[in-house]
């Protein structure tokens, strides 16, 4: 039986060079990927390989930027946004632009992949 990845809850830190994020252009939103734990919640290892593809294929994501037209159609969006920069969201895994900052992994998607806005991100987990 596997065990189930765990995500760290923390908010990503203000990177070392922080300017260097991207600022997200239209309708686009700039997320980060969480941290996966080192352990499943019984204690097994979780090696530095699986991590990374576990984190890589991440349904979730702390929104930290959004570009200038994100959720400016009140006709797209008649209820207004579905998150703020510093939602934890849910999305589609693999979607957006991938690119990495400093070894660590951000997503550039489109306002309307997100699909769900969350409290905590540990207890979400593809299935």
């Amino acid at each position: 039986m596997s065990e189930a990845i765990q995500y760290s809850n923390e908010k990503p830190e203000s990177l070392e060079g922080g300017k260097q994020l991207p600022e997200p252009t239209g309708f686009k939103l700039l997320i980060a990927l969480p941290e996966v734990e080192e352990t499943t919640e019984a204690g097994l290892y979780i090696p530095g390989e699986r991590r990374d593809a576990e984190s890589v294929a991440s349904i979730v994501g702390f929104v930290m930027k959004s570009g200038p037209d994100a959720y400016a159609d009140s006709t797209r969006f008649p209820n207004g946004p579905w998150c703020s920069e510093g939602d934890w969201i849910v999305m589609r895994a693999y979607s957006g632009t991938r690119l990495k900052i400093h070894g660590k992994e951000f997503r550039i998607i489109n306002d309307d992949s997100v699909e769900a806005v969350v409290d905590d991100p540990r207890g979400v987990v593809r299935a």
